[in-house]
C-alpha cells in the first residue's frame, strides 16, 4: 500500500492550482466582448514600451492572444490626438504577412485617471529567437545551416513585404527579442506598430513610448547612422545581419550585462566557416547605408537562393485554388486512389524504366507540409508576385491638414476590407413568376463564405446595385467592376438586372 503524501507536498501542489485558478481569472472585457483580459501576464518583448502585456482568450476563435496597454498620463494631451491615434491604428490593422505579427483589433479607453490604447495581437507561445537560441546553446554546439536559411527566408519575406508598400513601412527595431519563432519554425515579427506609432505622436505623448535603443544589450542591433539621418530601409537591413549573425553563431557575447562590443562582433563573424554565409552577413552591416542591398535582393544571393522544388511550387498553386475543392479533398482522393498506381516513370535506355507509385507517398506528411506553407514556413521568393498586391497606401506620413468645416453625417458601415476571390451569382424565377429570385455566393479571400439574397424589381440596375454592396460593406471597391460585369452578362442573357439594395436586403455571413 502507498505511503499517503507529505502534508507539505500535497500544500504545494495546493498553492500552485490556486495560483493557476488566479491567472486564468477573467480582469476585463473589450467592449465588443470577444477578448477576455487574463491575470497572467507575458514576456512578449516585441512591445517595447508598454506598461502591461497580459495573456487573453478569443472568444470567437477560442485561441489565446495577447492583451497590450499603452498607458498616457496626460488625458488633455491625448483627447487631442485622439483621432491621429486612432488613423494609425486603423492602418497597421491592415498589415497583414505570415511572417508578421498580426494586430487583430484596438480601443481606446478614456478615464479621469488617465487614457489607454488597447490592442490585441497574436499570441507566439514559443518565445522570443533569442531565448530560442539561448536553449539551443545549451544543447547543440552550432545552428544548423538549413534552419539558419529558412530563418533567414522568412525574415526577409516580411522585410521585402514591408519595405515594398508604399510609402515603404520601416520596421526600425529588430532584433533578437521582436522576432518570434512558433513551435512548427514560423517566424513572426513583432513590434511593427512601434516605430510608427512612437512618429506619429507629437512630443507631448511620447514619453510612454520608449525604444529598445535605449537598452545597452542592444545598442548593436542599430546601424551608425541611426538617430542622425532620416530612418531608411537600410536600418532594417543593418538590424538583420546582426539578427543573422546572432542566429548563425547562438550568441554574440556581451560584455557582462552591458553593451555587445564591436571586438565580440568581429569575433562572431571570423568565427563562421561557411564563406558564402560569412559575405552575406558583411554585406548587410556595411557601416555606409548606400551599400546595403534591399531586402528582396537578398534573397537571391547565393547563399539563400535555391530553385524552388515542383512539389512546393505545387503546394503553393493547391493552397491557391483551395476554395474550389472540398475541405477534406485530399483524405477524400487518397481513399479513392489506387496504391499499387503508378504516379511517375522515368524511362532508361536499355533497362526497366524506373517507377513511383502512390503507396510509396506519405499522405500524414503530404498533409504536413500544405498546412506549413498554408503558415507561411515555405514562401515563393523568387516571383514578383511574392511582392504585396494592391496593398493600400498605409501608415504614409499625413500631408499638412487643413482646416474643414465638419458637416453632420450619418454613423458609416463597416467597410469591407477582404477581397473576393469567387462569385456566384444565381436568378431564380418567384412562384408567382412575377419576380426574380437573386442569391450571391461570395468566397472571400480568407476563404469565408458570404450568401446575400434579393427579390429583384423592373426598375433595378446593375452599377446602382453594386455601389449600394459596397456602401453596406458587402463587397470590397476593387470588386465593383467585376460584379458590375458579371450583373450585365446575366442581363445580357435576357434576364432582369439587379437593383439599389433596399434595408431588407438579406445579409448572411460565414
Amino acid at each position: 500500500m502507498a505511503a499517503p503524501e507529505p502534508a507539505p507536498r500535497r500544500a504545494r501542489e495546493r498553492e500552485r492550482e490556486d495560483e493557476s485558478e488566479d491567472e486564468s481569472d477573467i480582469l476585463e472585457e473589450s467592449p465588443c466582448g470577444r477578448w477576455q483580459k487574463r491575470r497572467e501576464q507575458v514576456n512578449q518583448g516585441n512591445m517595447p514600451g508598454l506598461q502591461s502585456t497580459f495573456l487573453a482568450m478569443d472568444t470567437e476563435e477560442g485561441v489565446e492572444v495577447v492583451w497590450n496597454e499603452l498607458h498616457f498620463g496626460d488625458r488633455k494631451a491625448f483627447a487631442a490626438h485622439e483621432e491621429k491615434i486612432q488613423t494609425v491604428f486603423e492602418q497597421l490593422v491592415l498589415v497583414d504577412h505570415p511572417n508578421i505579427v498580426k494586430l487583430h483589433k484596438y480601443w481606446l479607453d478614456a478615464s479621469e485617471a488617465g487614457a489607454r490604447v488597447i490592442f490585441i495581437t497574436e499570441y507566439v507561445s514559443s518565445g522570443s529567437l533569442k531565448q530560442f537560441l539561448k536553449k539551443t546553446k545549451k544543447n547543440h554546439k552550432a545552428m544548423n545551416a538549413r534552419a539558419w536559411k529558412r530563418w533567414c527566408t522568412q525574415i526577409l519575406s516580411a522585410l521585402s513585404f514591408l519595405h515594398a508598400c508604399s510609402p515603404p513601412i520601416i520596421h526600425g527595431n529588430l532584433t533578437s527579442d521582436t522576432i518570434f519563432i512558433q513551435h512548427n519554425g514560423l517566424i513572426k515579427i513583432g513590434s511593427v506598430w512601434h516605430r510608427i506609432f512612437s512618429n506619429a505622436l507629437p512630443d507631448d505623448l511620447r514619453s510612454p513610448i520608449r525604444a529598445e535603443r535605449e537598452e545597452l544589450r542592444n545598442l548593436h542591433f542599430f546601424p551608425p547612422e541611426y538617430g542622425e539621418v532620416a530612418d531608411g530601409t537600410a536600418v532594417d537591413i543593418f538590424s538583420f545581419g546582426m539578427c543573422a549573425l546572432e542566429m548563425a553563431v547562438l550568441e554574440i557575447q556581451a560584455n557582462g550585462d552591458t553593451r555587445v562590443t564591436e571586438e565580440a562582433i568581429a569575433r562572431a563573424r571570423h568565427s563562421l566557416s561557411d564563406p558564402n554565409m560569412r559575405e552575406f552577413i558583411l554585406c548587410c552591416l556595411a557601416r555606409d547605408p548606400a551599400r546595403r542591398p534591399s531586402a528582396h535582393s537578398l534573397l537571391f544571393h547565393r547563399v539563400l537562393f535555391e530553385v524552388h522544388s515542383l512539389k512546393l511550387l505545387a503546394a503553393h498553386c493547391f493552397i491557391q485554388h483551395q476554395y474550389l475543392m472540398p475541405e477534406n479533398v485530399v483524405e477524400e482522393k487518397t481513399k479513392a486512389m489506387d496504391l499499387h498506381a503508378v504516379l511517375a516513370e522515368l524511362p532508361r535506355p536499355r533497362r526497366p524504366p524506373l517507377q513511383w507509385r502512390y503507396s510509396e507517398v506519405s499522405f500524414m506528411e503530404l498533409d504536413k507540409f500544405l498546412e506549413d506553407v498554408r503558415n507561411g514556413i515555405y514562401p515563393l521568393m523568387n516571383f514578383a508576385a511574392t511582392r504585396p498586391l494592391g496593398l493600400p497606401r498605409v501608415l504614409a506620413p499625413p500631408p499638412e491638414e487643413v482646416q474643414k468645416a465638419k458637416t453632420p453625417t450619418p454613423e458609416p458601415f463597416d467597410s469591407e476590407t477582404r477581397k473576393v476571390i469567387q462569385m456566384q451569382c444565381n436568378l431564380d424565377r418567384s412562384e408567382d413568376k412575377a419576380r426574380w429570385h437573386l442569391t450571391l455566393l461570395l468566397v472571400m479571400e480568407d476563404r469565408l463564405h458570404r450568401q446575400l439574397t434579393y427579390d429583384l424589381l423592373p426598375t433595378d440596375s446593375a452599377q446602382d446595385l453594386a455601389a449600394e454592396l459596397v456602401h453596406y460593406g458587402f463587397l470590397h471597391e476593387v470588386c465593383w467592376a467585376g460584379w458590375c460585369c458579371r450583373a450585365k452578362g446575366v442581363c445580357g442573357a435576357g434576364r432582369t438586372p439587379p437593383s439599389p439594395m433596399p434595408p431588407s436586403f438579406h445579409r448572411a455571413t460565414g
